[in-house]
C-alpha cells in the first residue's frame, strides 16, 4: 500500500465533443454512474492512507514518549574524544552507523519481525526477538534499545491497541527491543512495511542529530543540513534492509561500538548511552 495517492493527468484530444444526451433524467443517470464510483473509491483509498500516515508520524515522532532524547548511542563519548567536532564529522559518523552499523541491523530486525508477525509465524518472531535482544555490543546500548522497545509496546497497548496485538506480543516470550517493537506493532495495524522502515530510519537519524546538536553544539540550520544530507543514505539503507535476510546481518562500525563501551565509564555525561 502506497501512502501517497496518484494524481491522474487530464489529457485533451482534437476529437469533437460527444453530443450530450437530451433530458434531465439521462444527464443525472450519466453523472451518477460515472462520477459517483470514482469519488467513493478515491475517498476510501485516501482514508486508509491518511490513517497509516497519521499513525506512522505519531509513533516515530520525537514527541512519542519512549525516552529517545536521553540516549546518544555513544555519540557523547565521540564528541568528548574529538571524533565529532562539527556538522561534517557528525554527518560522516552517522552515515557509517546508518549504512554499516546499528542502523542497518535494526532495519533488518524491523522488517523480519514485521513479516513474521504478519504471517502469524510466532516461533519465527520469537527467534527474531531473541536474536535482536542479543545483537548489541555494549551494556548501555542494550539498555537503550530494550527500554525504548518496552516503552513503545506499553504505549501502543494503552493508546493504540488493536485486535491481535496482545497475542503477537505474547508470542515473543521475552524482551522486545525497539526495532522489533516497531515492526510487530506496525504489522498488527497493517501498516505498509516500506513507509514504516523509512520513517523508522528518519526517527533514528533525527534523534542522533539532536544528540549531536546538543553536544557539539550545532545550530538548528546545521542540524537540518545534516538531516537533508543523510536523506539518500536513509533511503538506500532502508531499501537494503527491506530485501536483506537475517544472514545479511553484520556491523563494521568498530569505532562506534567502542564509543558505546567507553561511554559506560565516561565521567561527565548528559545521556544514558
Amino acid at each position: 500500500m502506497n501512502i501517497t495517492k496518484a494524481i491522474p493527468m487530464l489529457m485533451t484530444t482534437n476529437k469533437p465533443p460527444a453530443k450530450p444526451r437530451r433530458g434531465a433524467a439521462a444527464t443525472a443517470n450519466a453523472i451518477e454512474t460515472a462520477a459517483a464510483p470514482a469519488v467513493d473509491n478515491a475517498g476510501a483509498i485516501e482514508d486508509v492512507a491518511a490513517a497509516a500516515l497519521y499513525r506512522l508520524m505519531t509513533w516515530l515522532s520525537p514527541s512519542f514518549p519512549i525516552g529517545a532524547f536521553s540516549y546518544s548511542s555513544g555519540i557523547e563519548w565521540a564528541v568528548e574524544a574529538g571524533e565529532i567536532v562539527d556538522a561534517a564529522s557528525l554527518q560522516d559518523w552517522l552515515t557509517a552507523i546508518l549504512a554499516d552499523g546499528a542502523g542497518f541491523c535494526d532495519g533488518v530486525f524491523l522488517a523480519q519481525a514485521y513479516r513474521a508477525a504478519s504471517s502469524g509465524d510466532h516461533a519465527g518472531l520469537r527467534d527474531i526477538a531473541e536474536l535482536a535482544a542479543t545483537f548489541v555490543p555494549s551494556r548501555e546500548r542494550q539498555l537503550e534499545t530494550s527500554a525504548q522497545g518496552r516503552a513503545f509496546i506499553d504505549i501502543a497497548r494503552s493508546a493504540w491497541n488493536c485486535d491481535g496485538l496482545d497475542q503477537i506480543i505474547a508470542g515473543c516470550d521475552g524482551a522486545i527491543v525497539y526495532p522489533v517493537a516497531v515492526g510487530l506493532v506496525s504489522a498488527a495495524h497493517a501498516m505498509p512495511l516500506a513507509p514504516t522502515i523509512h520513517a523508522f530510519f528518519h526517527a533514528l537519524a533525527s534523534n542522533w542529530i539532536s544528540a549531536g546538536a546538543r553536544l557539539v553544539p550545532l545550530g538548528q540550520t546545521d542540524s537540518q543540513r545534516t538531516l537533508a544530507a543523510l536523506e539518500p543514505v536513509v533511503a538506500a539503507t532502508a531499501t537494503r534492509a527491506l530485501t536483506a535476510s537475517l544472514d545479511d546481518l553484520g556491523s563494521a562500525t568498530f569505532r562506534a561500538d567502542l564509543a558505546g563501551m567507553h561511554h559506560e565509564t565516561q565521567y561527565t555525561r548528559l545521556f544514558r548511552s
